[in-house]
This record gives C-alpha cells, structure tokens and sequence, in this order.
C-alpha cells in the first residue's frame, strides 16, 4: 500500500531504534499513542507538537503531522525529524527514538 493510498484504518509496522521494538500504528493514531498502547515510553511533555520534548528522526517511512505548523524547523525537517505526538503513520516507518524505554521492563516486544 503506497502512502497515496493510505486510509486512517490501514495498520502500518513501527520500528524504534536503536532497540528494535516492532509495533503497529493504524493511520487515524498518533505515532506517541500507538507506542503508548503496546508499552512503548517515548519522551514527551505537552502532547501537541509545541514544546519538542518527542522530537526524533523519522529513518524510514512515512508520516503526516496532524498539525499544520509543527514546531521543527526546515533544517530538522529535510534530516528527517518527526514530533510523533502528532504524527501518523502512512506506510512502515522506523524511528530513532534512543530515549524510548518499556513501562513493563519484563515484557518483550518483538524485534
């Protein structure tokens, strides 16, 4: 399924590193809320794409910020960064998220 063709019901693979954690995020679900399903901490701090605290880089994929002005700039933009507290996944995407830790240290998430 290209991004093109992409509907918010579609579910799409999410790769943090450098861990390895494999999740899955429908189109409708900001990437930060997908993760927090499946026991996935991301940083984060305001949840609406202002203060930056969930800035990451987007390695692979696609993405659609659910706001028109995310607080990054053209520079973090073209290397790649995402705010996934307000980004939706629109094809498998794999993130660098070293900051990201497990609420359940004991679970195992694929990888």
């Amino acid at each position: 399924m290209s991004p093109v063709d992409a509907s918010p019901t579609a579910e799409f693979e999410v790769r943090i590193e450098p861990q390895g954690w494999v999740f899955h995020a429908s189109g409708h679900v900001s990437l930060l809320k997908a993760a927090q399903a499946v026991g996935v901490w991301l940083p984060r701090s305001c949840q609406n794409g202002t203060c930056r605290t969930c800035l990451c880089v987007k390695v692979s994929g696609q993405v659609r910020h659910t706001i028109e002005w995310p607080s990054l700039s053209l520079d973090e933009k073209a290397q790649g960064c995402i705010l996934p507290c307000v980004a939706v996944a629109e094809s498998h995407v794999v993130l660098r998220v070293p900051g990201a830790e497990l609420f359940f240290p004991d679970e195992t998430l694929p990888g």
